[in-house]
């Protein structure tokens, strides 16, 4: 008993630093996506350059270059061009499509075309994640040769949301499992080492609590756990009354919860148990408790 409390007590003990240490461990997990999301972001500058370089090839200029991919706004990028070029619109929206879905954040995401001189927009479209929601338009028709920039401008996919919701969902695993451990190393009110092995013996009833018995009448019937423990009570102070009170503090205090009702049904079921012998009976004395009258 003695080495149970202890390895309990310990357990305790190690519950909180074991806590702390997975929350570090969920913080540290979060925000080390940070160097991923630059790989990511790092990764689109590419694709879109690949995107240049394709219209480039498609107007049939296969020599001068894509200029340096702009971030010219949060979430917002600029292709330029060194010489002037033409585009069919297909071919654009579909060469987007296919390599931007290879970009890890984008999900949503709308493309200008604007024309050098003018800043006017000369075409677009918009591209969802819900394919109902895409907006294309003016397929097939061809773009004259001009000065041209592409905007492609992304809807923010929430990262840092995600990672507080992440680290919010992970604080709700660690409540959990913080519940789930302390209920699991809550020691459970065992019985006293001197009465745990003793038989008793009232009326025409024998109560065996190691082994969670009544024999009534040669009529064997089993006990739970917490009947064991109510009735123990009784039957070492027979024709006493005992105190509601100390009743649910004795076999309910170290559940952390006392509920009167639960008394009462436990009460009900020893009753029950105890039918087969009229001699023997748990009462109700009003405003002080119970008491196990046995009559000789």
């Amino acid at each position: 008993m003695h080495f149970s409390r202890n390895l309990l007590s310990g357990k305790r003990m190690c519950l909180f630093p074991l806590m702390v240490l997975l929350f570090i461990a969920i913080i540290c997990m979060a925000f080390s996506s940070e160097e991923s999301d630059e790989f990511n972001f790092a990764k689109r500058e590419i694709l879109l350059r690949r995107i240049g370089h394709e219209l480039l090839l498609q107007s049939g200029d296969s020599t001068s270059r894509v200029l340096p991919i702009k971030n010219i706004a949060e979430n917002e990028y600029q292709i330029s061009f060194e010489n002037q070029l033409t585009f069919q619109s297909d071919f654009l929206v579909n060469s987007t499509q296919r390599l931007l879905t290879k970009d890890a954040f984008a999900g949503d995401y709308v493309v200008n075309v604007l024309n050098c001189v003018t800043s006017s927009i000369v075409y677009g479209f918009v591209i969802s994640k819900n394919r109902k929601e895409d907006i294309i338009s003016c397929i097939g028709r061809k773009q004259p040769k001009a000065c041209y920039v592409i905007n492609v401008k992304f809807k923010p996919v929430g990262r840092y949301t995600a990672k507080i919701g992440y680290i919010l969902g992970s604080l709700s695993f660690l409540a959990i499992f913080g519940f789930v451990f302390k209920k699991s190393v809550k020691p459970k009110k065992d019985l006293p080492k001197e009465e745990e092995s003793k038989i008793f013996t009232f009326g025409s009833v024998l109560f065996d609590a190691p082994k969670r018995q009544l024999v009534i009448n040669d009529n064997t019937i089993d006990l739970t756990a917490t009947e064991t423990r109510v009735l123990l009570i009784f039957a070492l102070s027979p024709n006493e009354t005992i105190a509601r009170s100390r009743l649910q503090k004795e076999i309910w205090e170290d559940e952390g919860v006392i509920v009167g009702r639960s008394l009462d049904m436990f009460i009900s079921k020893l009753r029950k148990k105890l039918e087969l012998d009229p001699n023997s009976n748990i009462v109700v004395i009003r405003g002080k408790g119970y008491k196990l009258e046995v009559n000789s």
